[in-house]
């Protein structure tokens, strides 16, 4: 979850997909007996370097599968389509091709193109500000803290959420590298927070694989997420 600080060279594109994306949720408040979940397959971020330290990201879902069971009432319910669409602009101001630290910002707007109801068809966005610090014996820090301005859930107006991430990261044998991450959202109503730990693998210079899990530590946050991600740079 938590964002690099590095942008991609001028004039150089990077595809990031998440191949597949599973998340899974069990709902017992207020005693709710509801099970859901979301299936996301090929979400595409496309970057593109526009300067030495500037790209330019259009992140889209081209398939989302969402179903929920209440168990109470065995209703069920399930919606298929394409989700939303994010334009986001990375700006790195140190680091970005060497140094102990890298910081970069993000603005993003959300647009509502999903169909189908899988989202709130309202417009938002956001600030990100990631900060990359090479740590001794090879390991390295990333935190992030992030500032959205989002529907509401009554859908009379936007709120305000504050998302803060932490990550470790690690060598480990190669070309295999691994991570750890804690990362939280304090949002009205309702507080987020997951462990979250994965697996990275350098093929080549350009193509990178991953896989991970993000396992809720709160009654709110998703039980689950488990995915597997390519990364191409051209």
């Amino acid at each position: 979850l938590t964002e690099s600080t590095y942008t991609v060279d001028a004039g150089w594109w990077q595809l990031e997909s998440d191949l597949v994306a599973y998340t899974s949720d069990h709902d017992k408040s207020g005693g709710a007996d509801v099970k859901a979940s979301v299936l996301s397959i090929a979400a595409i971020n496309l970057k593109v370097g526009l300067t030495s330290n500037i790209d330019l990201q259009t992140v889209f879902e081209p398939h989302l599968s969402a179903k929920a069971h209440d168990r109470s009432s065995g209703a069920r319910a399930e919606l298929n389509g394409f989700g939303d669409v994010t334009s986001r602009l990375k700006i790195n101001f140190w680091g970005n091709d060497g140094g102990k630290t890298a910081f970069a910002l993000m603005p993003f707007v959300k647009w509502p193109t999903n169909q189908h109801g899988l989202g709130n068809d309202s417009v938002e966005g956001g600030l990100i500000a990631p900060l990359a610090i090479e740590l001794p014996a090879g390991w390295g820090l990333g935190v992030m803290t992030e500032v959205d301005l989002v529907r509401n859930e009554a859908d009379t107006g936007y709120t305000a959420e504050w998302v803060n991430t932490a990550t470790l990261s690690h060598d480990i044998a190669g070309n295999l590298g691994g991570y750890l991450e804690l990362a939280t959202t304090l949002t009205s109503g309702r507080d987020l927070a997951s462990f979250d730990c994965g697996l990275t693998y350098g093929v080549t210079r350009d193509v990178q694989l991953d896989c991970g899990a993000n396992l809720g530590l709160t009654d709110a946050t998703e039980d689950f997420t488990l995915f597997a991600g390519l990364s191409v740079r051209f």
